[in-house]
């Protein structure tokens, strides 16, 4: 299982969840799973989420990714 750390924002769209583990072996199945476990997070990930893996920002949601990895969800802040 992958643990998905979710950044302040996105945790009161999972029941105040901090981290959530999920089956995964891409950061696009652990997105998937992640909206399957709460649907109140689909939107936001719709929108456009940044995804950091062991302290980098992907963009490449076909990565695949370790049980090992630390991977962060945040939401992406708009303005102009």
């Amino acid at each position: 299982m992958v643990e998905i750390n979710l950044w302040s924002g996105l945790r009161r769209l999972a029941g105040d969840q901090v981290v959530i583990a999920v089956a995964a072996s891409t950061l696009r199945e652990a997105l998937a799973a992640l909206v399957a476990a709460h649907p109140a997070l689909a939107p936001v990930i719709k929108a456009g989420v940044s995804v950091s893996v062991n302290g980098v920002i992907v963009t490449d949601l076909n990565r695949s990714i370790a049980d090992s990895d630390e991977v962060y969800l945040i939401q992406r802040i708009k303005g102009g």
